[in-house]
């Protein structure tokens, strides 16, 4: 049984430890989860309606205390901590109010005196969870499950323990079934026997590329869907008709979500070169221009990396790039300073077999790259292993809504706006950035059984 410790990245200090589950109790936690499940698939949409919407006003009458404990564990500045926490009552009110017309059954015309489709709950849903959006990562997954009838066992990263713990306790009070959603205190090491476990019946996991493939083959190996949404190096193509002004604050702002911690946000700017040089200055004085520090301080825009080590694997990342041509306009230097801070950083001149251009770059590092004309800028952003969001600004709105619709390898084009995710619209990516889709219909319908009726 390993302890999980919670360590704050701002300071370095121990918050708290916390015992792990021995196999016995993990097992106890599972036969729970699946008695729980039993009852709660027989419920009605509207019970399961009101216990929902019970748990989004908890989270609006928390988003304080949630948004600090985030800042704590992983270095979230508190008011990006108080907007994820109203993102995931969003997302209970929105499966409370649609989830019934989701899964309700669908009549197809046969030959048959009466045909159609329902969808039934599978059991219990394994969330594999990271740390970057503790709260609402969890959620965009486990909501839908619940609403669809499932059970939910959370295994959470191991440096945000009391995030897992506060996020089961709040289904708790909101009236779930007790059992129905349970974070499990257990190493990574454990995850390949929960997915082999026979009460398990599918897999979600936000995370890394390796990590993605590990649980894909543990649970193909079991035959049990899964839902992958994994790494990315978004491309944000910024033609020569842009808006300038607009389009540098929301590539910044992309850039700078969660600290630079995100899978969705901008990290390879494509830029024609004939506006190159005034997207830079612009960008770089907007970079220049954010408050690194404390996420406790309400001006805050970027806080710590979550951890020492992935800052240094960032630097390294930079480092590399530089040393292999990429000319550094701000940042690139870790502080002087106690945490695990790093500076704004943008890089230009990036060209293939550099970090920064092939590999994930999870902070506050952005990546300019000079091309020539619009189909120079498709086949660079389109030349990475990943596929999860893309986003294109251009003041031809058809322009660019062609080049999302039909050029952009990836799972969500935005034009003339950074992406994000939203309940109504489905979320997920292609390529190595994974398969399967959260939120809206598509969402709900993962983990279900797609049932044709057929009677003569």
């Amino acid at each position: 049984m390993t302890a999980l410790t919670s360590i704050n990245p701002a300071t370095g200090e121990t918050i708290q430890s916390y015992p792990g589950l021995s196999p016995s109790a993990v097992e106890e936690i599972l036969q729970q989860a699946d008695r729980a499940f039993t009852a709660w698939r027989g419920t009605t949409f509207a019970t399961r309606a009101a216990t929902m919407k019970a748990a989004g006003e908890l989270l609006r009458r928390h988003t304080e205390t949630y948004a600090r404990m985030m800042a704590q564990e992983m270095g979230k500045p508190l008011a990006q901590g108080g907007s994820e926490t109203e993102k995931c009552a969003w997302v209970c009110d929105y499966y409370a109010q649609h989830a019934e017309r989701f899964l309700s059954p669908e009549v197809i015309a046969t030959d048959a005196a009466k045909s159609y489709v329902t969808f039934e709950p599978l059991g219990i849903v394994l969330a594999v969870m990271p740390w970057n959006f503790p709260f609402w990562q969890v959620f965009r997954a486990a909501v839908p499950a619940l609403m669809a009838g499932n059970a939910v066992v959370l295994k959470h990263a191991s440096n945000v323990p009391g995030c897992a713990l506060a996020i089961e306790e709040l289904f708790r009070q909101a009236g779930f079934p007790e059992g129905l959603f349970r974070a499990l205190l257990v190493s990574a090491d454990q995850v390949a026997g929960l997915i082999e476990h026979p009460l398990v019946k599918g897999v979600t996991l936000t995370g890394s590329t390796p990590a993605g493939r590990a649980v894909a083959a543990k649970a193909g190996a079991s035959l049990k869907k899964t839902v992958l949404e994994l790494g990315g190096s978004d491309p944000y193509i910024i033609l020569e008709d842009a808006d300038l002004e607009p389009t540098v604050e929301a590539c910044v702002a992309s850039r700078l979500i969660n600290s630079g911690q995100s899978c969705i946000s901008a990290k390879r700017f494509i830029v024609v070169e004939s506006i190159r040089a005034q997207f830079e200055e612009r960008f770089v004085q907007r970079m220049h221009a954010q408050k690194v520090g404390d996420p406790f301080d309400e001006a805050v825009t970027v806080g710590p990396l979550a951890r020492h080590d992935l800052r240094d694997a960032l630097h390294e990342q930079v480092r590399a790039s530089v040393q292999r041509g990429a000319r550094v306009l701000l940042g690139g230097t870790i502080p002087d300073q106690q945490g695990a801070y790093y500076p704004p950083t943008v890089l230009t001149d990036v060209k293939q077999g550099m970090p920064v251009y092939e590999e994930e770059t999870f902070g506050p590092v952005a990546a300019i790259i000079s091309v020539k004309d619009e189909a120079e800028a498709i086949q660079v952003a389109n030349d990475s292993p990943y596929g999860l969001g893309a986003a294109i600004f251009t003041k031809d709105h058809e322009r660019g809504e062609r080049i999302a619709a039909e050029h952009l390898e990836a799972g969500c084009c935005f034009v003339n706006a950074f992406v994000r995710s939203d309940p109504r619209l489905p979320f997920g990516g292609v390529k190595q950035s994974g398969y399967g889709r959260e939120l809206s219909i598509f969402g709900i319908r993962e983990f279900v059984n797609i049932k044709t009726v057929y009677v003569k």
